[in-house]
Order: C-alpha cells, then structure tokens, then sequence
C-alpha cells in the first residue's frame, strides 16, 4: 500500500496529497506531526530515498537553527534529532513497495506510484 506522510498545513504536502488522491490508487495518510515516525522508520525511510539523513532535514525551521546549525551530527544524532523535533522531516514523502520520493516538486510523486 502506498503511504504519503503529510503535515495538512504544508502546500507542498497537500498537493502531494492530491497527486495521490487523482491517480486512484489505495493509499495510507500519516499525519507525521501527530503520529510521528520512530527512529528505525526514518532509517527505513532514509534508505528507501537513498539518501543521508542529513538530506532530510528541513535546514530553514527555527529548531534547527536554535538548535542544530553549525554542530557536526552523526546520522544518528540526526534521525533522533528528527524524532524529537518533526517538524525538521522534508515532506511530503510518499512510499510504495520499495521506492520512495519526496515530493519536491510534488510531480516526483508521480514517479513511483
């Protein structure tokens, strides 16, 4: 089943939404701020992406900036930095079966599902 994690308030994400919504296919929303992903989920994620997880991060929310910016993190630190502050996770990210796309620009999503 695919899967789109979503935070309703981003317009990326929404659209994203609605790429899911238009193609027909089953889907499953998480509402990541609410239900957010445990540590080993983002290391899935990360995986699925392939990319690190320094490139999932949202570098522009003031809680990086307060909190992140300019220290050197290894991987870990930075999937249990996302963890405890979800609002730094890219998004939307959709995944179906073993691809995944973070939609930016939303059309990426397009790419796997």
């Amino acid at each position: 089943m695919i899967k789109i994690y979503h935070n309703p308030r981003c317009t990326k994400s929404r659209e994203g939404l609605a790429i899911l919504e238009s193609s027909g296919k089953d889907f499953e929303i998480v509402k990541y701020l609410e239900d957010i992903p445990t540590k080993k989920e983002l290391k899935e994620i990360v995986k699925l992406l392939g990319i690190r997880p320094e490139q999932l991060i949202r570098k522009n929310e003031a809680v990086w900036k307060e909190n992140y910016k300019g220290k050197t993190l290894t991987d870990e630190e930075l999937l249990e930095a996302m963890v405890a502050h979800p609002k730094l996770i890219e998004r939307p990210i959709v995944i179906n079966g073993g691809k995944a796309a973070i939609g930016r620009p939303p059309e990426k999503i397009e790419t796997i599902i």
